[in-house]
């Protein structure tokens, strides 16, 4: 089997272990870099939270630490959800392996060059590594075949009426990946939510007396309790959708459609406009919104991944 070469841009995040999790096993991909952004918690956090999955993954991949705040904004930190850690409080040792020197911008170029525009970028928290990336190296376009990003939503927000965290955190990043030549997969709310694990599924985990699966489960309970209580069907496992998407991209269905991000309006600040449900259409598609999941197939993927550990 031919592997598909990921980079993922992260900011761990108890999903975001997750889809490295997924990244590290299925067998369709091959994961060759990742860097770190300020996002669910501050960069040292999120470079020492990376670091410390791929030990418990066993992975070697290098790591990257990118940007500490966004383009033109103060850090707001996400501490809220995930908790002041960034992993829910779950317990993992000292990461074993310190992170690269090399900026994560200027590695992320290295390595698409490296794949000769084969690379897939899987973005899973606010973009601004990535639009460093593409100022410091205007050529990058050429040499990366995808972005998928965790991000946005054709509907709705989450961290305001309108907006997506990961978006709301850093807009005009957001803003100048979207504008950029790179085709895009968007993976919004209208998905993420879709892709969620009960109660239930959660506890078999139990069953399993691995390092993998006691960090899930004690990672995951005040997670599923605020899904839960915003009418979530479970814990939504939003950063593991586009990993999945480019591994077994037959299990989501979508449209394409033109997306831009509002940076200057204060009740929208943040939003991902996009046309799918407008009678007015932008005048270009530039990326293919995901809005479905097959949630059951999902579902079985990442369990039997946690669970192999």
């Amino acid at each position: 089997m031919n592997t598909i070469p990921v980079w993922i841009d992260c900011d761990p995040g108890v999903d975001d272990a997750a889809a490295l999790v997924l990244a590290d096993r299925l067998p369709e991909l091959e994961l060759l870099g990742i860097s770190t952004v300020a996002g669910n918690a501050p960069l040292s956090l999120t470079t020492e939270n990376a670091l410390k999955i791929c030990d418990l993954t066993g992975t070697d991949c290098p790591v990257y630490p990118g940007a500490d705040k966004p383009l033109l904004r103060e850090y707001e930190y996400g501490e809220s959800f995930h908790g002041r850690d960034g992993l829910g409080g779950a317990k993992l040792p000292a990461p074993r392996r310190k992170a690269e020197i090399i900026p994560a911008w200027d590695a992320l170029y290295e390595q698409a060059k490296t794949c000769g525009g084969k690379l897939e970028l899987i973005t899973l928290g606010p973009l601004t590594n990535i639009a460093i990336a593409l100022a410091e190296h205007p050529d990058l376009p050429d040499y990366l075949h995808r972005i998928v990003l965790m991000g946005g939503s054709a509907t709705r927000g989450n961290c305001t009426p309108s907006a997506e965290f990961n978006i709301h955190a850093d807009p005009e990043a957001a803003q100048v990946v979207f504008r950029s030549s790179v085709p895009k997969v968007m993976c919004g709310l209208e998905v993420t939510e879709q892709a969620f694990l009960t109660k239930q599924e959660l506890d078999l985990l139990r069953t399993h007396e691995s390092a993998m699966c006691r960090f899930f489960y004690e990672a995951t309970p005040e997670l599923l309790r605020k899904n839960m209580a915003v009418g979530q069907g479970g814990w939504c496992v939003h950063d593991a959708c586009p990993v999945l998407y480019c591994a077994k991209p037959e299990l989501f269905s979508g449209r394409e459609a033109g997306v831009f991000v509002e940076t200057q309006s204060e009740l929208t600040f943040g939003k991902t406009v996009t046309d799918l449900y407008s009678d007015k259409k932008f005048d270009t598609k530039n990326a293919f919104v995901v809005l479905e999941i097959d949630r059951n197939a999902f579902r079985d993927v990442l369990l039997t991944t946690i669970q192999a550990y």
